[in-house]
């Protein structure tokens, strides 16, 4: 097959411009990543050896080999992994299309600083293009395991590529760096040094399981040794005692399970002893990954069985709402040849999951009792994944209500747990009242607030769209009822104030007329119309039934999918209120021609929708409405 070049996609140009042009103030990292990418590739060759018996390869000495050459200022990470077919070179390597570039691009414009930019390598997958930071070109040759042509990939990152089918070529990847010059300006280490190569591997490689060796090259400041040296300890680091493992490497762990080269917010340990025994070195991340929400984003622990990593990717281990968990699950006594689908049924696996999330809502737990910044960082980045637990996970739910924390009206640091609000109830205050919305601000300015303003009642403000579910999932915390404020009838007033009461029946009589009436000419909008005793300032307002979708459930149902029917409101009016007042007047007078009191029934109505942040059924004949109204006026 003839050699073939192919143009990089514009983003992918710009991308390796960035990597060209060193936007990284540690140029380091390109080892790591390469480095990094070998070890995969000798985890998936081991689990398709084991999976596959017709799979011919050897799997007897796995390992990684860096080969410098000083002379001719190359730098090659080989090895005898998985390897790649020349379509996957293709669409792996020369596209960039599966690496999310734009995300990354967009990320890196908002990167606050140098570090913040590095830890986005690893985190979007696009840490073989790293290399040209450090080089001016780059050349891979592969050939998969089981095939018998390899390929050969070459690019100067100047926009374009190119790819052939080689006939000799070993089992795996190697990836030589034709490095820049040693006077470059911008190379502040020689990466033809074998001290250099060392210091980095052991920085950021040497919990990595296979052996990482460094070949001698005649002429090199290395060939005066025998043999290659391997410079990785490949011990694994759960395995060890905690005295005997530093932060530093817990980090490094971390960074190259998650490939997030931020350091990691908390680490938890477990290990389990008796009938199954197993280990586990679980890791909080500082920050949420940009996929957290996206459905087809990877999640899940690596799974190993007796040191060798089997799954990597285990989403059995742990369950949804704690997918931002990274970290490593190495048990005694499961089977090698163990499939996603029997990892599902597999009760040893069930009873990890049981224990790991136990263990990383008490490590959340003590974070929060603790009062420190950790907890603090942690729900701001987290909080909303995991109050999906809170509908999904009813055997936990107890554990996550302690956790959680909620924005409030009266919490003096912004946030407050249903505990907290509990001890600050009213007296006579049976219910927990909450509201949700898009943000704070937006609930606060809410007509709903208004009665609980002016009463001093506290109000937890949900602005997570998760929070339209569970609080109906969980209905109550220590035998208080969680209400929201724009649902139902609500009655703030001191239960058998009979003025208050009689107040309230007078103004019933008063408006009985104009409210069936309102019934009548808004049928098609709301269920209902009664007056409110939530509002204080606002003329008007629309509210749920009790048991009604709120309308962002609604939305959100049919955003998934599912068919929901459109559910009628009920308008609230304010009788204190001088528009309300005027328009009873006007209903009384009984004139003949009510074409103005319709109108003014829809703009009432309107405005009420338009309050909550809705918008009208017919959004042009309510601004045309409304410009008729001031036009008059004005004159």
């Amino acid at each position: 097959m003839p050699t073939e070049t192919f143009e990089f996609q514009v983003e992918a140009r710009q991308l390796l411009q960035l990597m060209i042009h060193s936007v990284y103030s540690n140029k380091d990292v390109f080892l790591r990543e390469l480095v990094s990418n070998a070890s995969d590739a000798l985890d998936k060759l081991r689990l398709a050896a084991l999976r596959d018996d017709s799979l011919d390869v050897d799997t007897t000495d796995l390992h990684i080999e860096i080969e410098l050459d000083p002379d001719a200022r190359t730098l090659t990470v080989r090895d005898n992994g998985i390897g790649m077919s020349y379509d996957e070179v293709g669409n792996l390597i020369g596209t960039i299309a599966n690496s999310g570039t734009a995300a990354f691009l967009e990320e890196l414009k908002e990167a606050q600083d140098a570090a913040g930019a590095e830890g986005l390598i690893g985190q979007f997958g696009i840490g073989f293009y790293s290399g040209f930071m450090a080089a001016d070109e780059m050349t891979l040759v592969t050939r998969r395991a089981g095939e018998a042509r390899g390929t050969r990939w070459s690019s100067r990152g100047e926009g374009t590529y190119t790819l052939e089918s080689v006939d000799e070529a070993p089992q795996g990847t190697a990836v030589t760096l034709h490095l820049k010059p040693a006077d470059s300006e911008d190379q502040l280490h020689d990466y033809t040094s074998t001290w250099t190569v060392k210091e980095i591997v052991k920085r950021y490689s040497d919990f990595i399981t296979w052996p990482i060796r460094l070949v001698p090259q005649p002429g090199g400041d290395g060939a005066d040794m025998p043999e290659p040296e391997t410079l990785n300890s490949m011990k694994a680091l759960w395995a060890r005692s905690r005295d005997e493992v530093s932060d530093d490497e817990y980090h490094e762990l971390y960074k190259h399970v998650s490939h997030d080269w931020r350091e990691p917010l908390e680490t938890i340990r477990l290990q389990a002893e008796g009938t199954f025994e197993y280990q586990a070195l679980l890791f909080l991340p500082a920050h949420a990954p940009h996929d957290l929400f996206t459905r087809d984003a990877r999640r899940g622990l690596q799974l190993y069985v007796k040191r060798v990593l089997i799954m990597d990717d285990c989403e059995a281990l742990l369950p949804p709402y704690l997918r931002f968990v990274k970290g490593v699950v190495d048990a005694q006594d499961l089977s090698l040849n163990v499939s996603r689908e029997i990892l599902q049924q597999d009760r040893h696996i069930r009873m990890i999951q049981r224990r790991l999330t136990k263990k990383v809502l008490s490590s959340v737990k003590e974070m929060k009792a603790n009062e420190s910044d950790k907890y603090a960082a942690f729900w701001r980045e987290f909080g909303a994944v995991l109050k999906e637990g809170l509908f999904g996970d009813p055997d936990n739910r107890d554990a996550l209500l302690a956790v959680a924390s909620f924005a409030s009206t009266h919490a003096e640091d912004g946030a407050t747990t249903l505990q907290q609000y509990v001890e600050r109830m009213k007296d006579g205050q049976d219910d927990i009242y909450y509201m949700t919305g898009e943000s704070r601000q937006s609930i606060e300015n809410s007509p709903h607030m208004e009665a609980f303003r002016a009463r001093g009642v506290e109000v937890l403000l949900l602005t997570d769209p998760v929070d339209e579910v569970w609080v109906d999932a969980v209905g109550e915390f220590e035998g208080k009822p969680l209400r929201s404020v724009a649902k139902g009838e609500i009655d703030l007033d001191v239960q058998g104030d009979e003025q208050a009461d009689a107040e309230r029946e007078k103004q019933g009589e008063v408006y009985a007329g104009l409210l069936g009436w309102l019934k009548e000419q808004l049928a098609e909008e709301v269920k209902d119309v009664r007056l409110s005793t939530r509002l204080t300032v606002s003329p008007a307002c629309v509210v749920s039934d009790a048991h009604d979708l709120t309308p962002a459930l609604e939305n959100m149902y049919r955003a998934m999918g599912q068919e929901v029917p459109a559910t009628k409101r009920i308008l609230e009016l304010n009788p204190s209120r001088p528009l309300v007042q005027g328009l009873n007047q006007a209903f009384q007078e009984e004139r003949e021609d009510r074409t103005e009191l319709v109108e003014t029934a829809e703009l009432l109505h309107g405005l009420a929708v338009l309050a909550e942040g809705g918008q009208p059924k017919e959004p042009a004949r309510f601004v045309k409405l409304v410009a008729e109204r001031l036009e008059r006026g004005l004159r």
